[in-house]
Parts: C-alpha cells; structure tokens; sequence
C-alpha cells in the first residue's frame, strides 16, 4: 500500500511547526510498512485531483494568507473541489481552515476563499482567541479528545448545513461562542487545532491514513497496531495543558 499526500503552500502556509503534521504522517506510515509519496503545489501550480488521497493546507500568518488565497481560488479551487467531492482527505489547519470557506472578511479588505465549506470568517474587534484547546470528536468510532493550541483572530461561523469537527471542551473553538471547534464534511476536516495537531492526537493521524487509504484501495484497512508511549504522553500532556 501507499498513500500519496500533496502539501498546498508548504512554504507560505506553515506556522507553529504545522509542517510536523506531514512529517508525523509519514512516520506512522512507514513504520507499518505503507509507502509514503510526498508532492507539493504552490503559488501558480495546478495538481491532478485523482493524482492523491490526502491534501494538506497548513496556517499562515494574515500575510501568509494574503499571498495565497487569491491565487488559491485562481490556480487550486476547481482540482480541491474535485478531490474532495471523490472522497479524497483534505485536512486544512487555522488559515487554511479559514480559506476552505467562502471569505475571511479582514475589516476593509476581504480574502477569497474557495467555497469548498460553507462558512465565514470575520476578524473580530474583540482580543485574539489565544490558549489550550481540547474538543471531543465522533469520527465513527465513538467519542474522542483532540488536544493543541489556538490563536486565531478571525471568528468562523459555520453554515446551517454544515457539522463542525467537534464540541469545544475548554478553548475557545470557532469562534468563542457557540462551543463548537472545526468543520467536518465528509473527508474534509478543519481546524484551529495548532501544536503541531498530530502528533499530539496520534489516534487522528491514524483516522486520516485509514480515510486516505480507503479512498484510493476502496476498502477500509486496518491498521497494525504501534508502540506509541510517546504519543500517549503528548496527548495527555496537551490535555493537561487545556484542563481536561
């Protein structure tokens, strides 16, 4: 077996260590034996959609943003649409979670996103959303904990119809009001979970190599089992962190 990821803007789009998101992924990957093919597409690079089964946008800073979005929707928005819409994992982080949505509105100036979830983000006149999140997930499997670290000026407000990631536990989530964290839509995941997100929640990576590898061989493997004492260790040290 093999799972083949695609990093969107590794370059622009990679703040608090987000990079280690692809790193922990492939390590998991290889230490059972599942080849691991790494492709990036930045600024002005279209990508084949049937080409991978997991995409992967990380956070930027507003500049970061800036510099991508627009050339996001112009160069990436049909390709993300169509992997998405056959089943391929998308997993987009803070910033890029925000561009998955229709606009992130910076006072006078508005970003384009590319309309792959139907949210909006506004930056808020109130202080930044900064600290320890943790939020409980339902993938299939149960009620889980993810754990990591916020700081995201925006407020994302999700559409009627779409279902966020999680339920905020202690952090602040979206937007610091409904109590609610992320977005889940189908194989599309976002998120304002930083830290870098995976390998803090081991048991995630594992749900996106499980999905990725489903989409491309059509059937759900079963993973084999690893020695994640470390693992478990940084996880439950990010739930300590948020109080959980």
């Amino acid at each position: 077996m093999e799972l083949r990821l695609l990093a969107l803007y590794p370059e622009q789009m990679n703040i608090y260590a987000d990079r280690g998101n692809i790193l922990f992924l492939r390590r998991r990957c290889e230490w059972r034996g599942i080849g691991f093919e790494y492709a990036a597409a930045g600024p002005g690079d279209g990508f084949d959609p049937t080409a991978h089964d997991l995409l992967y946008l990380g956070g930027g800073q507003d500049r970061d943003q800036r510099a991508v979005a627009a050339d996001m929707v112009a160069s990436k928005r049909e390709a993300l649409g169509a992997a998405a819409e056959a089943g391929a994992v998308v997993l987009a982080v803070c910033g890029g979670y925000q561009l998955l949505g229709h606009s992130y509105q910076l006072g006078e100036e508005t970003l384009p996103g590319v309309g792959l979830v139907d949210l909006e983000t506004v930056r808020g006149d109130g202080p930044r959303l900064i600290g320890n999140l943790a939020i409980e997930i339902d993938l299939g499997g149960g009620p889980r904990t993810a754990a990591g670290f916020e700081n995201h000026g925006g407020r994302t407000h999700l559409g009627p119809g779409e279902t966020p990631l999680g339920r905020v536990l202690e952090g602040f989530g979206n937007n610091g009001e409904d109590g609610f964290e992320g977005v889940l839509k189908g194989n599309t995941i976002g998120t304002y979970l930083h830290g870098p997100l995976l390998p803090k929640n081991a048991w995630l990576a594992d749900e996106l190599i499980t999905r990725a590898l489903e989409h491309r061989y059509g059937e759900r493997p079963t993973l084999e089992p690893l020695d994640d004492t470390l693992e478990l260790a940084a996880h439950q040290s990010a739930r300590a962190a948020a109080g959980v």
